[in-house]
């Protein structure tokens, strides 16, 4: 799994590609926590376009991301989820609490 991040304008862009699974989802949660303390964004877009496979590692992902976004004051969107992604999504119900964007 390799991540990109891009911050412009308060926003900063993560494109999460590979698995999102119990193994790698520390290391790229640790990323994420580093780019935003570094940038502090109003808005924090989780792009999920290249993401082959994700299990309850992903959500967790997500709901931390969340929840630092709210802590200072922004927000968390989860862009570009492919299908197998969406099912996980849509089975944990977290698009009740965060905006969600199937793959286009």
């Amino acid at each position: 799994m390799g991540t990109v991040m891009r911050e412009k304008n308060g926003k900063l862009r993560i494109s999460v590609s590979g698995e999102v699974d119990h193994h790698r989802a520390r290391d790229t949660m640790e990323q994420i926590e580093e780019a935003v303390e570094r940038t502090l964004p109003r808005e924090c877009i989780l792009d999920l376009r290249d993401v082959t496979f994700m299990d309850s590692s992903g959500i967790a992902l997500i709901l931390k991301t969340h929840r630092r976004m709210n802590e200072i004051g922004g927000r968390v969107l989860v862009e570009n989820v492919p299908g197998q992604a969406m099912r996980v999504l849509e089975a944990s119900a977290i698009d009740r609490i965060i905006s969600i964007k199937a793959n286009t």
